[in-house]
């Protein structure tokens, strides 16, 4: 697909990776691009610095602000899954279910409720591309990252799915595989050079461009699949570490 003249939205595209394909894909000469996030003001802000940007609230875990959006941009011939939750607990720890709740929702369904909605869309536009930012905790479960690591994995695995439901009409659909990226949800990972979200945008952009399935972005992802294909074994080891670590020290 070629971005040059595209018309995309990209959820929680007000900051972080999400910014960063707003900023690649207007340099890649994209004609509109609508800047969707949960506050309007936020999308507005993130929008007001170009006259191709269009500012959307929308919450991807709120079918009716999904409807909304689609109803509004039917325009569209790209479509990036970019909005995430992480709540940084773990499954046990978590004082209850509403963090797993939340990034279940956030990350899987509402992304899979994104892809239905503008399927019809994006198949009427002549086809189009989907992007669906996920990460290396959706191909390695890290327990830190609690209900987070198993929601991008249902999130891979849908995307799977999507993709062959969607290759009849002529839409391709692109998982990216994303290690550490300097971003506010990545604050607290130290000792990793980290991607700039920028980065991450490029290389989804190139995904879409050359027709990917499935696409690791960054160093840090490259490394994960690799020493997880080479020993799969001792990366879950290193994983569960600090838990067998805080174990023994009860």
């Amino acid at each position: 697909m070629n971005i040059e003249g595209c018309t995309a939205i990209v959820t929680g595209g007000n900051r972080g990776i999400g910014e960063g394909f707003v900023t690649e894909l207007l340099e890649a000469g994209a004609a509109r691009v609508y800047v969707a996030a949960r506050q309007l003001a936020d999308a507005q802000a993130a929008a007001s610095r170009d006259p191709r940007l269009v500012a959307i609230e929308l919450d991807v875990t709120r079918e009716d602000q999904v409807a909304a959006a689609a109803a509004r941009c039917t325009d569209v011939n790209l479509l990036v899954n970019n909005a995430g939750a992480f709540a940084m607990t773990t499954l046990l720890t978590a004082p209850d279910l509403s963090a797993l709740r939340s990034e279940i929702d956030t990350n899987y369904i509402g992304m899979v409720s994104m892809v239905r909605a503008f399927a019809p869309i994006l198949k009427a536009n002549g086809g189009g591309a989907v992007v669906n930012v996920l990460s290396a905790g959706g191909i390695v479960a890290v327990p830190v990252m609690g209900g987070y690591s198993p929601s991008k994995f249902a999130a891979r695995a849908a995307s799977d799915c999507l993709r062959a439901e969607l290759a009849p009409q002529g839409t391709q659909l692109s998982a990216l595989i994303v290690g550490s990226v300097d971003t506010r949800m990545a604050d607290h990972v130290t000792g990793i050079d980290k991607a700039s979200p920028r980065d991450i945008a490029r290389a989804g952009l190139l995904a879409v461009r050359r027709n990917i399935a499935e696409h690791d972005t960054d160093r840090h992802a490259i490394e994960v699949r690799a020493f997880n294909a080479r020993d799969p074994h001792t990366l879950a080891r290193s994983m569960a570490k600090p838990f067998l670590d805080a174990a023994r020290k009860a």
